[in-house]
């Protein structure tokens, strides 16, 4: 049998002790903690579940979109996708439009180029993106300078920037006078010897871009030029320079710099057809002698009734004298019958007066 010291069996029995005072509590805590993790992880596989609902909802309806955009290096993000989808903005049209300028080789950078900001804010102001972006790949391709911010300021302000640039590559044909507008088919102008002469000129434009925003239209243009051609055919001597010389016409026309502060640049102005008209004025001498004739008669008959009425009242007068002579000739017998009575004249048996 083994003798263990007694210091050593009371040294081991204090640790027991109080390991066995402590046990409940420590149960416990432990319960306690257990229930704490338990909701905790509760919690966070809830939090995880609809972080992978919320995750998979957008990456099933804009994952294509992202994939598409990641492989043509269009440098639109996950995030932007979901700002798109919370700010109302078309994702479709906005990653089309960077895949667009990401393989046109249009700068698509974050500070001066095509960024995915850019066209969110340009969409949201109510800017049709696809055409600028359209307008801008073909004024890249035709060496024709074109930023952004240009396009963006000329689409807003109501302008369809892809078709002034067509008409930057492609000069417009415009016809003067436009029978749409006007509902006039020729300009009609006067020579200085009176005889008129019906034009109709074509004009070939191209749209300026620098003065696109705030420039005149094309009704200015074709004003100016109206108001050009009849001032030079105005100011030619006779008609048959103009029809042996048209394109004096189109020189002086040119030489005034019409397309000043207008959204075009005149190119050419061309005299599509000229016809000599009437003989104004021919017209306007026999309508001047016409009208003096007139008036010459209106004096003559003025002059007529005033002899008229001059006759008239000689006549009056006339009649008034032989009233008198006749008033006067009554008063001869009363007077020869006073004399016959005073005895101032002879009676025939020989007596005197």
């Amino acid at each position: 049998m083994l003798l263990v010291p007694s210091t050593s069996i009371a040294a081991a029995s204090v640790p027991a002790a109080i390991a066995a005072i402590q046990l409940p509590w420590v149960a416990m805590l432990l319960a306690a903690s257990g229930a704490f993790y338990a909701a905790l992880i509760a919690i966070g596989t809830l939090v995880f579940l609809v972080f992978a609902a919320v995750m998979g909802f957008f990456l099933l309806r804009y994952g294509k979109l992202w994939v598409q955009a990641y492989m043509s290096v269009a440098d639109v993000s996950g995030p932007a996708l979901v700002r798109m989808h919370f700010t109302k903005v078309n994702p479709n049209v906005i990653v089309q439009a960077k895949v667009m300028s990401a393989q046109a080789g249009l700068d698509i950078g974050h500070k001066t180029g095509i960024s995915t900001r850019r066209l969110e804010a340009h969409y949201l102001a109510g800017g049709n993106v696809m055409n600028i972006i359209h307008a801008i790949i073909a004024a890249a391709r035709a060496e024709i300078p074109l930023d952004f911010d240009q396009a963006a300021a000329i689409d807003l302000a109501g302008r369809d920037v892809l078709d002034a640039v067509q008409t930057s590559v492609y000069p417009k044909v415009i016809d003067c006078p436009d029978p749409s507008r006007s509902g006039k088919t020729t300009l009609s102008a006067i020579t200085k010897n009176g005889i008129e002469l019906r034009v109709r000129a074509r004009v070939t434009v191209r749209t300026n871009l620098e003065q696109l925003i705030g420039g005149a239209t094309e009704d200015t243009v074709i004003a100016r030029v109206g108001e050009a051609i009849i001032s030079s055919i105005g100011s030619a001597e006779t008609h048959f320079k103009v029809l042996e010389n048209p394109d004096m016409i189109t020189r002086v026309v040119l030489e005034r710099g019409l397309d000043a502060q207008t959204a075009f640049e005149i190119v050419s102005i061309d005299i599509a057809d000229i016809d000599v008209g009437e003989n104004i004025g021919a017209r306007l001498q026999s309508d001047q002698a016409e009208a003096d004739t007139r008036v010459a008669q209106a004096q003559a008959e003025s002059r007529r009734a005033e002899a008229v009425a001059q006759e008239q009242q000689m006549s009056a007068m006339v009649a008034s004298n032989k009233a008198h002579l006749v008033l006067a000739e009554a008063e001869v017998p009363k007077a020869m019958a006073e004399a016959f009575r005073a005895g101032r004249i002879a009676t025939p048996n020989g007596s005197g007066i």
